[in-house]
């Protein structure tokens, strides 16, 4: 952070206008023992290795009452930013709110997230709570981003530039995830002592994912394991950290909601989402909730919304371009947090390109910090690793291919995907496969070249299929088709997520019908699909598996393997010359 910035930044701090409270030093002298401690906390949230900028400005208010872009994240602004926060009190404990790894970017993704437990360790990172991307890739393969070690449990080799790989330095929690003994997969709870003038102040933390994960990832993944219900995980476990000595309670988990203010706003307006039912349960000794899933920042006093609950509630976002700093008065006399104050701090770092060839530029409104050279090597030794493949050029676009949703839910990006799969898997030796599926949450970038066209690489490939699913086709009657997408209609929101068909199935929907009788007509080929008539699907093992709660796609039968999903992307996109992005009319809403 620039020195002009540090100085009007510190003048803040000390008045209160920002993180009120927290770079205030323990004062020395006879009246220690009795003056107010202050705790300092700094968040985040689904970072999903993003170790390089992920190319995101934040939307932030500026001088006249106008807005300005700031471009935001990379990891090795973030630990400045961290550090340059953390070095102005010497009560700091670093958490973060699950999906530190998992659907990431190549240069973490490749090496199996190793380099962003690396990262995370340079940081100081002291908890994480399990997310559900943590369980991507299987229970056995987080306890190895725990543990360290080169045991292989994927597809992808470990420990590709490390050997061994130490694991984590920081602690995972995981209070309901519970394994068939009883016991949790990882410890439930955490404490962080600090040691003050007015003598030791325990913070206790609470870790945990939402209890839907099981069908956000592959059930193979989490194959014996129980996810517990979170109000009740947590309301148990106070007890136990206030017998454990803990002063302040911090639940730190993976469930969010949204608000209708901006990142900062803490007026908390118009609290929505999964978390705001467990926030009406949750036990009112507990101080802090530092939440995610989401991937919304917000800042919200639940007092507002209930008084008798008035916890703090935050989120940063995602990928590292916001860091929470929330400041907690101690009074050690009563032994109570008397005050609570947040902050969601931009990470501002370095300009960038955006999508349609606009430059974000860093402004000066904002404070910019510096890489942590010590961080930035790290991820320049895995960005230049994977950096031959990442460059390597697989066909040409005519135009830019994304994941913008029409009404009815469908992406072209998605179509595409589906489009590769079938085409993989249609031969009679791969299956025969006669359509195909993928689940919008399997698409996690937009394939973007310059107007009026241009070269797709390996790595933006990789960046949209991160996964490393394989190829799955299955018989189905045309009953149990109709039976998933209306297991994919159970909620029709106004961007409502479904299910991509490939070109030569489509389906409509009406909205407005009741839940098990919103699909009201299929065709494959151009013909009404036959509920008794069987048909051979493509999907990729994460929905044969009945990921993202399709449980009818493990109703069907005579199962064909094939490759990874990301090897058909680029065959077929290689095959096609300059390919024009599909038309969006396969999925249609009635409403």
């Amino acid at each position: 952070m620039s020195p002009e910035w540090r100085a009007r930044v510190s003048a803040l701090l000390l008045g209160g206008a920002l993180l009120a409270g927290c770079s205030q030093l323990p004062r020395t002298g006879p009246a220690d023992s009795a003056a107010p401690v202050h705790l300092q906390l700094l968040a985040f949230n689904d970072f999903h290795g993003n170790l390089e900028p992920p190319r995101l400005a934040i939307n932030a208010s500026a001088a006249g009452a106008t807005t300005v872009r700031v471009p935001a994240g990379g990891a090795a602004y973030l630990a400045s930013a961290v550090r340059d926060l953390r070095s102005r009190n010497p009560y700091t404990a670093v958490v973060a709110a699950g999906d530190l790894v998992s659907a990431s970017p190549m240069p973490s993704s490749l090496f199996l997230d190793e380099p962003t437990v690396a990262v995370a360790n340079a940081i100081g990172l002291d908890f994480n709570a399990v997310g559900n991307h943590e369980f991507d890739r299987g229970a056995a393969e987080l306890l190895r981003l725990q543990n360290g070690g080169c045991e292989r449990y994927t597809q992808r080799e470990p420990c590709a530039l490390d050997k061994p790989f130490p694991g984590a330095r920081f602690q995972y929690l995981a209070a309901n995830v519970l394994r068939a003994d009883g016991g949790t997969l990882l410890p439930a709870t955490g404490v962080k002592e600090f040691r003050t003038p007015a003598g030791p102040v325990r913070v206790g933390f609470i870790g945990m994912t939402l209890r839907e994960t099981p069908v956000l990832v592959s059930p193979s993944g989490v194959a014996g394991l129980t996810f517990a219900d979170e109000a009740s995980t947590a309301n148990a476990l106070v007890p136990t950290l206030k017998a454990q000595g803990a002063d302040v309670i911090v639940v730190l988990i993976h469930q969010g909601g949204a608000t209708t203010g901006g990142y900062d706003d803490k007026s908390c307006p118009g609290l929505t989402g999964d978390i705001v039912p467990i926030l009406a349960k949750l036990d009112p000794a507990i101080d802090v909730v530092v939440s995610g899933h989401t991937h919304r920042a917000y800042i919200c006093d639940h007092g507002r919304i209930d008084p008798k609950r008035p916890f703090l509630l935050t989120s940063a976002g995602q990928y590292g371009t916001l860091l929470t700093s929330i400041a907690l008065t101690f009074d050690p006399r009563t032994r109570r947090v008397v005050a609570k104050t947040a902050d969601n701090v931009i990470v501002q770092g370095e300009g960038f390109v955006g999508a349609a060839g606009q430059r974000i530029e860093v402004t000066p409104q904002y404070p910019r910090f510096d890489k942590a050279p010590d961080v930035a090597a790290i991820v320049e030794r895995y960005v230049a690793a994977a950096a031959p493949l990442a460059e390597r050029v697989v066909g040409r676009l005519a135009a830019s291919i994304t994941r913008a949703a029409a009404p009815s839910g469908e992406m072209a990006l998605g179509d595409l995907v589906a489009d590769a799969q079938l085409a993989a898997m249609q031969a009679p030796q791969k299956g025969g496969a006669q359509l195909a599926f993928t689940n919008p949450g399997g698409v996690r970038a937009d394939l973007l070249v310059p107007a009026g066209g241009g070269p797709v690489t390996y790595g933006q490939l990789y960046a949209a299929q991160p996964f490393g699913n394989t190829l799955v086709v299955k018989t189905m009657t045309g009953a149990q088709i109709k039976a998933v997408l209306e297991q994919n209609l159970v909620t029709v929101q106004s961007a409502p997520r479904v299910l991509q068909p490939s070109a030569n199935f489509s389906y409509t929907y009406d909205a407005r019908g009741p839940k098990g009788s919103r699909v009201v007509a299929m065709r494959l080929d151009g013909v009404p699909v036959d509920p008794a008539r069987s048909y051979r699907v493509a999907m990729n093992s994460f929905l044969a598996a009945a990921g993202d709660g399709y449980t009818v796609f493990t109703e069907g039968t005579s199962p064909t393997g094939g490759g990874l999903d990301l090897d058909a992307l680029e065959s077929y996109i290689a095959a096609q010359g300059a390919l024009q992005p599909p038309v969006t009319s396969r999925v249609l809403r009635v409403q």
